[in-house]
Protein backbone atom coordinates (compact mmCIF):
# COMPACT_ATOMS: atom_id res chain seq x y z
CA UNK A 1 0.00 0.00 0.00
CA UNK A 2 1.23 3.60 -0.97
CA UNK A 3 0.70 6.70 0.53
CA UNK A 4 -1.99 5.57 3.17
CA UNK A 5 -3.56 3.63 1.37
CA UNK A 6 -5.63 1.17 3.88
CA UNK A 7 -7.28 -1.88 2.49
CA UNK A 8 -10.41 -3.08 5.10
CA UNK A 9 -9.11 -6.70 5.95
CA UNK A 10 -10.89 -8.59 8.65
CA UNK A 11 -8.70 -11.07 10.28
CA UNK A 12 -5.73 -10.80 8.24
CA UNK A 13 -2.45 -10.45 10.41
CA UNK A 14 -0.77 -7.41 10.60
CA UNK A 15 2.83 -7.64 12.46
CA UNK A 16 5.66 -4.99 13.88
CA UNK A 17 9.05 -5.57 13.95
CA UNK A 18 9.57 -7.82 16.82
CA UNK A 19 12.91 -7.27 18.99
CA UNK A 20 14.60 -4.62 20.87
CA UNK A 21 13.20 -3.06 23.63
CA UNK A 22 9.50 -2.56 22.51
CA UNK A 23 9.66 -1.90 19.65
CA UNK A 24 6.52 0.11 18.50
CA UNK A 25 5.35 -0.63 22.04
CA UNK A 26 5.33 1.34 25.26
CA UNK A 27 4.87 1.16 29.27
CA UNK A 28 2.03 2.14 30.55
CA UNK A 29 2.17 2.53 34.83
CA UNK A 30 -1.25 3.10 36.33
CA UNK A 31 -2.15 3.18 39.98
CA UNK A 32 -5.29 1.17 41.34
CA UNK A 33 -8.26 3.45 42.33
CA UNK A 34 -8.06 2.60 46.09
CA UNK A 35 -11.51 2.93 48.44
CA UNK A 36 -12.90 6.28 49.30
CA UNK A 37 -11.62 5.53 53.17
CA UNK A 38 -14.84 5.63 54.24
CA UNK A 39 -16.57 3.32 57.29
CA UNK A 40 -14.58 2.74 60.20
CA UNK A 41 -12.60 -0.79 61.25
CA UNK A 42 -11.35 -1.50 57.98
CA UNK A 43 -7.90 -1.58 56.37
CA UNK A 44 -6.22 1.82 55.73
CA UNK A 45 -7.13 2.93 52.48
CA UNK A 46 -4.59 2.26 49.90
CA UNK A 47 -2.74 5.67 48.44
CA UNK A 48 -3.52 6.70 44.81
CA UNK A 49 -2.01 9.24 42.38
CA UNK A 50 1.34 10.19 41.65
CA UNK A 51 3.99 10.17 44.09
CA UNK A 52 4.59 13.28 46.28
CA UNK A 53 7.34 15.18 45.62
CA UNK A 54 8.39 14.05 49.43
CA UNK A 55 7.91 9.74 48.25
CA UNK A 56 10.38 10.90 45.42
CA UNK A 57 13.01 12.28 47.08
CA UNK A 58 12.61 9.77 49.80
CA UNK A 59 12.19 6.50 48.14
CA UNK A 60 15.22 8.00 45.83
CA UNK A 61 17.70 8.23 48.44
CA UNK A 62 16.73 5.30 50.21
CA UNK A 63 17.19 2.90 47.00
CA UNK A 64 20.79 4.89 46.04
CA UNK A 65 21.70 4.62 49.79
CA UNK A 66 20.97 0.32 49.36
CA UNK A 67 22.77 0.28 45.86
CA UNK A 68 26.27 2.23 47.24
CA UNK A 69 26.22 -0.19 50.02
CA UNK A 70 26.07 -3.19 48.08
CA UNK A 71 22.77 -4.32 49.36
CA UNK A 72 20.77 -5.73 46.79
CA UNK A 73 17.81 -7.27 48.02
CA UNK A 74 17.26 -3.85 49.80
CA UNK A 75 17.46 -1.70 47.19
CA UNK A 76 15.47 -4.50 45.13
CA UNK A 77 12.75 -4.28 47.56
CA UNK A 78 12.42 -0.65 46.62
CA UNK A 79 11.33 -1.61 43.51
CA UNK A 80 8.46 -2.28 41.97
CA UNK A 81 9.87 -5.35 40.44
CA UNK A 82 12.22 -7.28 43.16
CA UNK A 83 12.02 -10.33 41.76
CA UNK A 84 14.32 -9.13 38.14
CA UNK A 85 16.23 -6.04 40.30
CA UNK A 86 17.78 -7.99 42.88
CA UNK A 87 19.83 -10.45 40.19
CA UNK A 88 21.05 -7.26 38.41
CA UNK A 89 21.95 -5.52 41.29
CA UNK A 90 23.67 -8.24 43.07
CA UNK A 91 25.66 -9.19 39.79
CA UNK A 92 26.74 -5.29 40.35
CA UNK A 93 28.89 -6.07 43.23
CA UNK A 94 29.31 -9.29 42.70
CA UNK A 95 30.35 -10.68 39.15
CA UNK A 96 30.55 -6.95 38.00
CA UNK A 97 33.53 -6.76 40.68
CA UNK A 98 32.20 -2.89 40.99
CA UNK A 99 32.80 -1.15 44.33
CA UNK A 100 33.38 1.96 45.86
CA UNK A 101 29.74 3.63 44.39
CA UNK A 102 29.04 6.65 45.25
CA UNK A 103 25.58 8.04 43.34
CA UNK A 104 25.07 11.92 43.12
CA UNK A 105 21.34 12.56 42.28
CA UNK A 106 20.38 15.52 40.52
CA UNK A 107 17.00 18.06 40.37
CA UNK A 108 14.23 15.69 40.30
CA UNK A 109 11.73 16.53 36.96
CA UNK A 110 8.58 15.36 38.64
CA UNK A 111 9.09 12.19 39.25
CA UNK A 112 12.29 11.17 37.68
CA UNK A 113 15.44 11.18 39.54
CA UNK A 114 18.27 11.76 37.18
CA UNK A 115 21.85 10.70 38.64
CA UNK A 116 25.24 10.09 38.06
CA UNK A 117 27.74 7.12 39.12
CA UNK A 118 31.27 6.87 39.95
CA UNK A 119 32.70 3.57 41.04
CA UNK A 120 35.87 1.67 40.34
CA UNK A 121 36.11 -1.69 38.42
CA UNK A 122 38.20 -4.24 40.23
CA UNK A 123 39.72 -7.64 38.72
CA UNK A 124 42.73 -10.14 39.54
CA UNK A 125 44.64 -6.88 40.11
CA UNK A 126 43.43 -4.47 37.48
CA UNK A 127 41.27 -1.78 38.53
CA UNK A 128 39.64 1.45 36.28
CA UNK A 129 37.00 3.85 37.11
CA UNK A 130 34.00 3.91 35.80
CA UNK A 131 31.61 6.67 35.77
CA UNK A 132 28.48 7.03 33.60
CA UNK A 133 24.98 8.60 34.06
CA UNK A 134 21.30 7.54 33.92
CA UNK A 135 17.79 7.93 36.14
CA UNK A 136 14.91 6.37 37.80
CA UNK A 137 11.37 7.60 37.79
CA UNK A 138 9.60 7.09 41.20
CA UNK A 139 6.08 5.68 40.71
CA UNK A 140 2.53 4.10 42.62
CA UNK A 141 2.80 0.54 43.34
CA UNK A 142 -0.39 -0.95 42.23
CA UNK A 143 -1.47 -2.99 45.04
CA UNK A 144 0.31 -1.63 47.91
CA UNK A 145 0.74 2.20 47.24
CA UNK A 146 4.33 2.73 48.23
CA UNK A 147 6.01 4.62 46.49
CA UNK A 148 8.64 2.61 44.83
CA UNK A 149 10.87 2.87 41.74
CA UNK A 150 9.88 1.53 38.61
CA UNK A 151 11.93 -1.09 37.62
CA UNK A 152 14.03 -0.91 34.51
CA UNK A 153 17.98 -2.40 33.67
CA UNK A 154 18.53 1.10 32.95
CA UNK A 155 18.23 2.65 36.35
CA UNK A 156 21.40 0.37 36.86
CA UNK A 157 22.98 1.29 33.32
CA UNK A 158 21.93 3.06 30.59
CA UNK A 159 23.54 0.61 28.43
CA UNK A 160 21.19 -2.63 30.18
CA UNK A 161 17.77 -2.86 28.21
CA UNK A 162 16.77 -6.40 28.86
CA UNK A 163 15.17 -7.73 32.44
CA UNK A 164 17.93 -10.65 32.55
CA UNK A 165 20.49 -8.83 31.50
CA UNK A 166 23.20 -9.21 34.38
CA UNK A 167 26.85 -7.65 34.25
CA UNK A 168 29.98 -9.42 34.25
CA UNK A 169 33.79 -8.68 34.86
CA UNK A 170 36.33 -11.31 33.41
CA UNK A 171 38.34 -12.29 30.63
CA UNK A 172 36.98 -10.83 27.15
CA UNK A 173 34.35 -13.61 25.62
CA UNK A 174 36.41 -13.10 22.73
CA UNK A 175 39.20 -11.35 21.42
CA UNK A 176 38.93 -7.65 20.02
CA UNK A 177 38.53 -7.33 16.53
CA UNK A 178 39.74 -4.25 14.34
CA UNK A 179 36.57 -4.44 11.63
CA UNK A 180 37.96 -2.76 8.28
CA UNK A 181 35.61 -1.98 5.10
CA UNK A 182 35.65 -3.18 1.49
CA UNK A 183 39.22 -0.88 1.10
CA UNK A 184 40.98 -1.24 4.42
CA UNK A 185 39.52 2.30 6.59
CA UNK A 186 38.67 1.09 10.12
CA UNK A 187 35.31 1.01 11.44
CA UNK A 188 34.77 1.56 14.87
CA UNK A 189 31.40 2.32 17.06
CA UNK A 190 32.58 5.68 17.81
CA UNK A 191 32.38 6.79 14.04
CA UNK A 192 30.19 4.62 13.00
CA UNK A 193 27.58 3.72 15.66
CA UNK A 194 24.97 2.07 14.19
CA UNK A 195 27.56 -0.67 13.45
CA UNK A 196 28.14 -0.80 17.51
CA UNK A 197 25.67 -3.83 17.98
CA UNK A 198 26.75 -5.45 14.88
CA UNK A 199 30.76 -5.25 15.47
CA UNK A 200 30.24 -6.81 19.08
CA UNK A 201 28.02 -9.47 16.80
CA UNK A 202 31.37 -10.20 14.69
CA UNK A 203 33.37 -10.14 17.23
CA UNK A 204 31.60 -12.89 18.90
CA UNK A 205 31.67 -15.10 16.31
CA UNK A 206 35.16 -14.17 14.23
CA UNK A 207 37.01 -12.86 17.36
CA UNK A 208 39.07 -16.21 17.31
CA UNK A 209 39.03 -16.39 13.48
CA UNK A 210 40.83 -12.77 13.25
CA UNK A 211 44.08 -13.79 15.50
CA UNK A 212 43.29 -11.87 18.11
CA UNK A 213 44.08 -12.44 22.02
CA UNK A 214 41.27 -12.02 24.78
CA UNK A 215 41.41 -8.82 27.26
CA UNK A 216 40.01 -7.89 30.61
CA UNK A 217 36.55 -6.67 30.23
CA UNK A 218 32.98 -5.15 31.76
CA UNK A 219 30.56 -6.36 29.57
CA UNK A 220 26.53 -7.04 29.52
CA UNK A 221 25.90 -10.55 29.12
CA UNK A 222 22.67 -10.54 27.17
CA UNK A 223 19.84 -13.56 28.43
CA UNK A 224 18.73 -13.82 24.75
CA UNK A 225 20.66 -16.51 23.33
CA UNK A 226 22.58 -15.89 20.52
CA UNK A 227 23.84 -12.09 21.29
CA UNK A 228 27.03 -10.96 21.58
CA UNK A 229 28.24 -9.33 25.23
CA UNK A 230 28.43 -5.43 24.82
CA UNK A 231 31.43 -4.28 26.40
CA UNK A 232 31.14 -1.36 28.88
CA UNK A 233 34.62 -0.79 30.21
CA UNK A 234 38.16 -2.27 29.09
CA UNK A 235 40.52 -3.04 32.18
CA UNK A 236 43.36 -4.84 29.77
CA UNK A 237 43.75 -4.64 26.49
CA UNK A 238 43.37 -7.67 24.22
CA UNK A 239 45.42 -7.92 20.94
CA UNK A 240 42.95 -7.41 18.39
CA UNK A 241 42.34 -9.18 15.21
CA UNK A 242 42.14 -7.59 11.38
CA UNK A 243 38.94 -8.71 10.36
CA UNK A 244 37.57 -7.86 6.67
CA UNK A 245 34.09 -6.59 5.91
CA UNK A 246 32.12 -6.31 2.82
CA UNK A 247 30.77 -2.66 4.27
CA UNK A 248 32.01 0.83 2.76
CA UNK A 249 33.08 3.38 5.17
CA UNK A 250 31.51 6.21 2.46
CA UNK A 251 28.36 4.36 1.70
CA UNK A 252 27.57 3.68 5.65
CA UNK A 253 28.46 7.15 6.79
CA UNK A 254 25.80 8.23 4.32
CA UNK A 255 23.22 6.06 5.66
CA UNK A 256 24.59 6.58 9.43
CA UNK A 257 23.16 10.48 8.60
CA UNK A 258 20.23 9.47 7.09
CA UNK A 259 18.50 7.70 9.95
CA UNK A 260 19.26 10.84 12.35
CA UNK A 261 16.41 12.03 10.27
CA UNK A 262 13.71 9.68 11.75
CA UNK A 263 13.20 7.73 14.88
CA UNK A 264 12.92 3.86 14.48
CA UNK A 265 14.31 4.09 11.14
CA UNK A 266 16.50 1.56 9.51
CA UNK A 267 18.44 1.29 5.93
CA UNK A 268 20.21 -1.54 3.74
CA UNK A 269 22.28 -0.97 0.76
CA UNK A 270 23.74 -3.89 -0.94
CA UNK A 271 26.00 -4.73 -3.81
CA UNK A 272 23.99 -6.43 -6.46
CA UNK A 273 26.59 -7.93 -8.84
CA UNK A 274 28.07 -9.53 -5.78
CA UNK A 275 25.53 -9.69 -2.67
CA UNK A 276 27.32 -7.72 -0.58
CA UNK A 277 26.16 -5.69 1.97
CA UNK A 278 27.72 -2.00 1.71
CA UNK A 279 26.01 -0.41 4.56
CA UNK A 280 23.40 -1.18 7.36
CA UNK A 281 22.22 1.83 10.00
CA UNK A 282 19.28 1.97 12.41
CA UNK A 283 18.37 5.34 14.32
CA UNK A 284 17.20 3.20 17.85
CA UNK A 285 17.42 3.45 21.32
CA UNK A 286 17.43 0.08 21.92
CA UNK A 287 20.07 -0.88 19.63
CA UNK A 288 18.54 -3.63 17.75
CA UNK A 289 19.57 -4.38 14.32
CA UNK A 290 16.04 -4.01 13.11
CA UNK A 291 17.82 -3.68 9.22
CA UNK A 292 18.24 -6.91 9.94
CA UNK A 293 16.31 -8.62 12.42
CA UNK A 294 12.86 -6.87 11.52
CA UNK A 295 9.47 -8.87 10.80
CA UNK A 296 7.25 -6.72 9.53
CA UNK A 297 4.48 -5.92 6.57
CA UNK A 298 6.57 -4.65 3.44
CA UNK A 299 3.42 -2.44 1.59
CA UNK A 300 3.31 -2.12 -2.08
CA UNK A 301 6.95 -2.41 -2.28
CA UNK A 302 6.68 -6.33 -2.21
CA UNK A 303 4.47 -5.41 -5.39
CA UNK A 304 8.06 -6.41 -6.66
CA UNK A 305 7.91 -9.93 -5.70
CA UNK A 306 4.11 -9.82 -6.75
CA UNK A 307 4.43 -8.50 -10.46
CA UNK A 308 7.30 -11.58 -10.82
CA UNK A 309 4.64 -14.04 -9.48
CA UNK A 310 2.24 -12.98 -12.24
CA UNK A 311 5.19 -12.71 -14.64
CA UNK A 312 6.32 -16.21 -14.20
CA UNK A 313 2.76 -18.03 -13.48
CA UNK A 314 1.70 -16.61 -17.21
CA UNK A 315 -1.01 -14.22 -15.38
CA UNK A 316 -0.22 -11.09 -17.30
CA UNK A 317 2.76 -9.05 -18.35
CA UNK A 318 4.27 -5.51 -18.26
CA UNK A 319 2.68 -4.73 -21.24
CA UNK A 320 -0.51 -7.04 -20.30
CA UNK A 321 -3.58 -6.05 -18.72
CA UNK A 322 -3.92 -5.25 -15.17
CA UNK A 323 -7.18 -2.93 -14.92
CA UNK A 324 -6.96 -0.46 -11.94
CA UNK A 325 -11.21 -0.01 -10.41
CA UNK A 326 -11.62 2.40 -6.83
CA UNK A 327 -12.20 -0.78 -5.60
CA UNK A 328 -12.01 -4.65 -5.35
CA UNK A 329 -13.69 -6.93 -3.36
CA UNK A 330 -12.04 -10.50 -1.96
CA UNK A 331 -13.39 -13.00 -0.12
CA UNK A 332 -16.07 -10.65 1.09
CA UNK A 333 -13.38 -7.90 1.81
CA UNK A 334 -12.93 -4.85 0.13
CA UNK A 335 -9.55 -3.33 -0.63
CA UNK A 336 -8.91 0.49 -2.26
CA UNK A 337 -6.89 2.25 -3.40
CA UNK A 338 -4.91 5.96 -1.95
CA UNK A 339 -7.63 8.78 -2.02
CA UNK A 340 -8.51 10.54 -5.05
CA UNK A 341 -6.35 7.67 -7.06
CA UNK A 342 -8.30 7.46 -10.69
CA UNK A 343 -9.83 4.30 -11.45
CA UNK A 344 -8.37 2.93 -15.12
CA UNK A 345 -10.01 -0.24 -16.39
CA UNK A 346 -7.80 -0.26 -19.10
CA UNK A 347 -4.14 -0.25 -17.29
CA UNK A 348 -1.55 -2.36 -18.00
CA UNK A 349 0.37 -4.08 -15.26
CA UNK A 350 3.30 -1.39 -15.67
CA UNK A 351 0.71 1.38 -15.11
CA UNK A 352 -0.76 -0.11 -12.45
CA UNK A 353 2.67 -0.78 -10.75
CA UNK A 354 4.16 3.08 -11.14
CA UNK A 355 1.38 3.96 -9.84
CA UNK A 356 0.94 1.34 -6.69
CA UNK A 357 -2.66 0.45 -8.00
CA UNK A 358 -4.10 -2.47 -4.52
CA UNK A 359 -7.01 -2.98 -6.54
CA UNK A 360 -5.22 -4.23 -9.21
CA UNK A 361 -3.53 -6.41 -7.34
CA UNK A 362 -5.79 -7.78 -5.64
CA UNK A 363 -8.10 -8.89 -8.39
CA UNK A 364 -5.27 -10.76 -9.37
CA UNK A 365 -5.79 -13.25 -6.14
CA UNK A 366 -8.83 -15.80 -8.16
CA UNK A 367 -5.89 -16.75 -10.73
CA UNK A 368 -2.90 -17.12 -7.71
CA UNK A 369 -2.76 -20.18 -6.41
CA UNK A 370 -2.07 -20.05 -2.51
CA UNK A 371 1.32 -20.89 -2.89
CA UNK A 372 2.12 -18.91 -5.89
CA UNK A 373 3.40 -16.23 -4.12
CA UNK A 374 5.56 -18.38 -1.64
CA UNK A 375 7.14 -20.20 -3.73
CA UNK A 376 7.92 -16.90 -5.71
CA UNK A 377 9.40 -15.52 -2.81
CA UNK A 378 11.36 -18.85 -2.03
CA UNK A 379 12.43 -19.99 -5.35
CA UNK A 380 13.27 -16.98 -7.31
CA UNK A 381 14.20 -14.28 -4.37
CA UNK A 382 15.68 -16.56 -2.01
CA UNK A 383 13.28 -15.22 0.85
CA UNK A 384 12.77 -17.16 3.66
CA UNK A 385 15.89 -19.74 3.47
CA UNK A 386 17.98 -19.64 5.91
CA UNK A 387 20.55 -16.99 5.14
CA UNK A 388 24.08 -16.49 6.59
CA UNK A 389 25.01 -13.23 6.28
CA UNK A 390 28.01 -13.30 9.23
CA UNK A 391 25.73 -11.89 11.64
CA UNK A 392 22.05 -12.91 12.84
CA UNK A 393 19.46 -12.38 10.39
CA UNK A 394 15.93 -12.49 9.94
CA UNK A 395 15.48 -13.67 6.61
CA UNK A 396 11.71 -13.08 5.48
CA UNK A 397 8.45 -15.31 5.72
CA UNK A 398 5.72 -15.71 2.84
CA UNK A 399 3.34 -18.27 4.60
CA UNK A 400 0.73 -19.93 2.06
CA UNK A 401 -2.15 -18.23 3.30
CA UNK A 402 -5.84 -18.68 1.98
CA UNK A 403 -8.89 -16.38 2.69
CA UNK A 404 -8.41 -12.57 2.74
CA UNK A 405 -4.70 -12.78 2.90
CA UNK A 406 -4.56 -14.76 -0.30
CA UNK A 407 -5.45 -11.13 -1.60
CA UNK A 408 -3.19 -9.01 1.02
CA UNK A 409 -0.15 -11.03 0.37
CA UNK A 410 -0.19 -9.76 -2.63
CA UNK A 411 -0.28 -6.06 -1.88
CA UNK A 412 2.63 -6.67 0.74
CA UNK A 413 0.11 -6.81 4.07
CA UNK A 414 -1.71 -9.96 5.12
CA UNK A 415 1.46 -12.47 6.54
CA UNK A 416 4.26 -11.19 4.67
CA UNK A 417 7.27 -10.04 6.78
CA UNK A 418 10.39 -8.91 5.88
CA UNK A 419 12.99 -6.27 6.44
CA UNK A 420 15.09 -3.55 4.73
CA UNK A 421 17.53 -6.01 4.17
CA UNK A 422 15.19 -8.47 2.62
CA UNK A 423 13.94 -5.88 0.75
CA UNK A 424 17.32 -4.53 -0.57
CA UNK A 425 18.31 -7.98 -1.83
CA UNK A 426 14.58 -8.43 -2.86
CA UNK A 427 15.78 -5.17 -5.53
CA UNK A 428 19.09 -6.67 -5.95
CA UNK A 429 17.29 -10.18 -7.60
CA UNK A 430 15.56 -7.63 -9.60
CA UNK A 431 17.75 -5.69 -10.99
CA UNK A 432 20.30 -8.72 -12.21
CA UNK A 433 17.89 -11.41 -12.16
CA UNK A 434 20.27 -13.47 -9.76
CA UNK A 435 19.73 -13.58 -6.15
CA UNK A 436 23.32 -13.88 -4.27
CA UNK A 437 22.79 -14.32 -0.53
CA UNK A 438 23.58 -11.57 0.87
CA UNK A 439 26.75 -11.10 2.87
CA UNK A 440 28.57 -9.10 5.52
CA UNK A 441 31.52 -10.36 5.73
CA UNK A 442 33.74 -12.48 3.42
CA UNK A 443 32.12 -16.21 2.43
CA UNK A 444 35.99 -17.30 2.34
CA UNK A 445 36.28 -15.91 5.85
CA UNK A 446 34.77 -19.34 7.62
CA UNK A 447 33.75 -21.14 4.17
CA UNK A 448 29.74 -21.05 5.63
CA UNK A 449 27.31 -22.57 2.95
CA UNK A 450 25.43 -19.64 1.31
CA UNK A 451 21.85 -19.99 0.39
CA UNK A 452 20.55 -20.18 -2.95
CA UNK A 453 18.44 -19.72 -5.47
CA UNK A 454 17.22 -19.78 -8.82
CA UNK A 455 16.78 -16.14 -9.80
CA UNK A 456 14.75 -14.67 -12.60
CA UNK A 457 14.45 -15.11 -16.39
CA UNK A 458 16.10 -12.40 -18.51
CA UNK A 459 12.55 -11.98 -19.98
CA UNK A 460 11.43 -10.98 -16.59
CA UNK A 461 14.15 -9.27 -15.42
CA UNK A 462 13.69 -7.13 -18.05
CA UNK A 463 9.75 -6.42 -17.33
CA UNK A 464 10.68 -5.87 -13.76
CA UNK A 465 13.81 -3.36 -14.56
CA UNK A 466 11.04 -1.44 -16.57
CA UNK A 467 8.47 -1.04 -14.20
CA UNK A 468 10.84 -0.16 -11.38
CA UNK A 469 12.33 2.44 -13.82
CA UNK A 470 9.30 3.83 -14.88
CA UNK A 471 7.74 4.17 -11.15
CA UNK A 472 11.67 5.89 -10.77
CA UNK A 473 11.42 8.83 -13.61
CA UNK A 474 7.49 9.01 -13.76
CA UNK A 475 5.56 7.20 -10.85
CA UNK A 476 4.89 7.61 -7.21
CA UNK A 477 9.15 7.43 -6.46
CA UNK A 478 9.91 10.21 -9.29
CA UNK A 479 10.71 12.98 -7.62
CA UNK A 480 12.38 11.13 -4.70
CA UNK A 481 14.54 9.75 -7.49
CA UNK A 482 15.04 12.82 -9.55
CA UNK A 483 18.84 13.56 -10.16
CA UNK A 484 20.47 10.01 -9.74
CA UNK A 485 20.50 9.26 -13.65
CA UNK A 486 19.11 7.05 -15.34
CA UNK A 487 20.07 3.44 -14.81
CA UNK A 488 17.47 3.52 -11.90
CA UNK A 489 14.86 1.81 -10.47
CA UNK A 490 12.33 2.17 -7.71
CA UNK A 491 9.59 1.25 -5.80
CA UNK A 492 7.14 2.98 -2.85
CA UNK A 493 5.08 1.37 0.01
CA UNK A 494 3.42 2.05 3.34
CA UNK A 495 2.30 -0.72 5.72
CA UNK A 496 -1.02 -0.15 8.00
CA UNK A 497 -0.24 -1.77 11.40
CA UNK A 498 -2.86 -2.14 14.32
CA UNK A 499 -2.11 0.23 16.78
CA UNK A 500 -0.94 3.29 15.04
CA UNK A 501 -2.09 5.78 13.90
CA UNK A 502 0.23 5.97 10.92
CA UNK A 503 1.34 3.36 8.14
CA UNK A 504 5.14 2.33 7.95
CA UNK A 505 6.86 3.93 5.51
CA UNK A 506 8.99 1.72 3.26
CA UNK A 507 10.89 2.65 -0.17
CA UNK A 508 13.46 0.49 -1.96
CA UNK A 509 15.53 2.07 -5.43
CA UNK A 510 18.31 1.04 -7.17
CA UNK A 511 20.73 3.30 -8.78
CA UNK A 512 23.48 1.26 -10.94
CA UNK A 513 25.56 -1.62 -8.65
CA UNK A 514 23.56 -0.31 -5.57
CA UNK A 515 20.24 -1.00 -4.10
CA UNK A 516 19.01 0.10 -0.92
CA UNK A 517 15.81 -0.34 1.48
CA UNK A 518 14.40 1.71 4.31
CA UNK A 519 11.82 1.59 6.36
CA UNK A 520 10.39 3.77 9.00
CA UNK A 521 8.32 2.98 11.68
CA UNK A 522 5.17 5.77 11.97
CA UNK A 523 6.84 7.39 8.83
CA UNK A 524 3.58 7.24 6.48
CA UNK A 525 4.11 7.57 2.60
CA UNK A 526 6.93 5.73 1.73
CA UNK A 527 8.34 8.94 -0.13
CA UNK A 528 7.62 11.30 2.47
CA UNK A 529 10.40 9.11 5.08
CA UNK A 530 11.81 6.11 3.83
CA UNK A 531 12.76 7.54 0.07
CA UNK A 532 14.76 10.73 0.92
CA UNK A 533 16.81 7.84 2.81
CA UNK A 534 17.23 5.42 0.49
CA UNK A 535 17.92 8.43 -1.98
CA UNK A 536 20.88 9.78 0.16
CA UNK A 537 22.32 6.26 0.12
CA UNK A 538 21.90 5.69 -3.18
CA UNK A 539 23.85 9.01 -4.42
CA UNK A 540 27.06 8.30 -1.86
CA UNK A 541 27.18 4.53 -3.94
Amino acid sequence: MRKGAKAAIVGSVFVVMVGGAGYGAFNIVSALNGGDGSGSGGPAPVKTGPPSGGEVKDTSTKFFAAWEKGEAAAAAALTNNAEKAEPLLTSYSGTAHIDRVTITPGAARGATVPFSVKATVSYEGKSKPLAYKSELTVVRGLTTGKALVDWQPAVVHPDLKDMDDTLVTGDASAPPIEAVDRDGKVLTKQAYPSLGPILDELRAKYGDKAGGTPGVELAIHHAAPDTADTPLLTLSEGKAGKLPTTLSARVQAAAEKAVTQYRESSVVAVKPSTGEVLAVANNRTDGWNAAFLGEVAPGSTWKIVSAATLIDNGITSANGPAPCPAEAVWQSQTFHNIKNMPADENATLSESFARSCNTAFVKFADEVKVDSLTDEARDRFGIGLDWKTGIPSFDGSVPASGGPDTAANLIGQGQVQVNPLNLASVTATAMTGTFRQPVIVPQSLDDRELARARGLSASTVQQLRAMMNRTATSGTAAEVMSGLGVRIGAKTGSAEVDGQTKSNSWFTGYRDDVAAAAMVQDGGHGVDASGPLVAQVLRAG
